[in-house]
């Protein structure tokens, strides 16, 4: 699968690059347009260098008495000679050359006007009725040389150009796209259950459009959700006076004289309706768990509620024995809702009671960090068994009596609220035993 890219990344880069070619383009033409002035001014310089030395060169060699070796003229002290002369006659004899002049460089050919070979560009002019021919040479070199220092006077700038262009692109660039990146940060927030309209203030057209069909859906998936729920919490609260009203009844026939088949029948009756009075309650938690009122605006001290939940589960009449460890002086402030979190160690309590050790005692502890930890003893459970423990109606051991909704609602809670819950069979330090981890810690914030 191609990894997804990102728009700030590809505009910054893509920016930056355009600049940098342009730029390139643009140096590559002014160093092709300073290349051919040069060229001109070199050529210039040939010219009227010749011109010069030609008038002196023809007095020298005409007032000569009797015709000698090729003269050198002298220099009046130690230099660079970038340009070389040499003064022949009709027949190519040198009668006149500058001192540093390497004849193996000139052509034998006595030519008028520019020419070039491949180290020198060269002038000739002629006097005297053409009798006299001068050419002046210059090494390729300088002018090369100086091409070479105007590319790199317009090319250094571009190593201070790259980065600074870059840091200016990416600034633009995400000024820019500031308000489509406090949309992403604002869906990113957001927990599973808040399905409220996203603010689209700001953003620009091309993703206005987008940001505009994503409230839509999350506005028909909300109603869907809510219509959903609704009709699980009616449904649940409208069966509760039914059964309640059925179970008394059959309450009453118990009371009254009848035969032991009968009686054995009304006390499966009453078993099937306290199942079905124990399914709607969990019903309507489950739809206050996948509601949105989980959290409160207030912040509440988790250990505390914890205590409290512990000491109303200790006066039931078949309360089971639970081993507390909670921190003395400490509190755990959190803005989850006081009735969604006693919902989910309800639950959590009552699935380690129903599925653990009948001769062990459950374990609860709450750390100062908030990680919550319910361990029952019992047998292990699989890894592959305990992934499924989160789905609804699913149960490990069939024949324990229960709804199979206990773990889905607190796995909801959990959810909603944007803590986590794991699981581990065996428990931490034991043989056998399943442990229940909720970490907290992340909503301390």
């Amino acid at each position: 699968m191609k990894r997804p890219q990102s728009l700030q990344a590809t505009l910054g880069i893509g920016l930056t690059l355009g600049v940098i070619l342009f730029w390139i383009a643009a140096l590559l033409s002014a160093v092709l347009i300073a290349q051919n002035k040069l060229n001109e001014l070199f050529d210039s310089e040939l010219a009227e260098t010749a011109q010069r030395i030609m008038p002196l060169a023809v007095v020298e060699i005409l007032n000569r008495e009797v015709p000698g070796p090729p003269q050198s003229i002298a220099a009046f002290k130690a230099h660079d000679e970038p340009l070389t002369y040499l003064v022949r006659d009709k027949a190519g004899t040198v009668l006149l050359q500058s001192h540093n002049a390497d004849p193996s460089v000139f052509d034998t050919q006595l030519l008028e006007g520019f020419s070039s070979s491949s180290t020198h560009r060269f002038y000739g002019a002629s006097a005297v009725q053409d009798t006299l021919y001068i050419t002046v040479a210059e090494p390729l070199t300088q002018r090369q040389a100086a091409t070479l220092e105007i590319a790199v006077s317009l090319l250094w700038p571009l190593a201070l150009l790259i980065p600074l262009c870059f840091i200016g692109t990416w600034t633009f660039v995400r000024r820019s796209l500031r308000q489509t990146l406090a949309y992403r940060d604002e869906i990113e927030s957001r927990g599973s259950g808040d399905l409220s309209p996203v603010s689209v203030h700001g953003l620009p057209t091309e993703i206005l459009s987008i940001a505009e069909s994503v409230n839509n859906l999350l506005d028909r998936l909300r109603r869907a959700l809510e219509s959903e729920r609704s009709f699980t919490a009616n449904s649940a609260h409208e069966l509760r006076t039914p059964i309640a009203t059925a179970l008394a009844q059959i309450q009453r026939l118990q009371q009254e004289p009848s035969t032991e088949a009968v009686k054995d029948k009304l006390s499966k009756i009453e078993s099937s309706l306290r199942s079905l009075s124990c399914l709607s309650e969990k019903l309507m938690q489950l739809a206050k768990a996948e509601g949105a009122g989980l959290l409160s605006t207030e912040q509440h001290d988790l250990i505390d509620l914890l205590k409290l939940i512990i000491e109303d589960i200790r006066r039931s009449p078949t309360a089971a024995a639970i081993n507390v460890s909670l921190p003395e002086n400490d509190k755990f402030m959190s803005f989850v809702d006081p009735d969604a979190f006693a919902i989910l160690v309800r639950n959590l309590l009552d699935n380690a009671i129903k599925h653990g050790a009948k001769n062990q005692p459950v374990a609860i502890s709450f750390s100062p960090q908030g990680v919550l930890s319910i361990i029952n003893a019992g047998s292990i459970i699989p890894a592959d068994k305990l992934s499924q423990l989160r789905q609804r109606f699913v149960r490990y051991n069939p024949l324990v009596q229960g709804s199979g909704l206990g773990l889905a609602i607190a796995d909801a809670i959990v959810t909603g609220i944007g803590a986590t819950m794991s699981f581990n069979s065996p428990a931490p330090e034991q043989d056998d035993g399943v442990e229940v981890y909720v970490d907290f810690s992340a909503l301390i914030n």
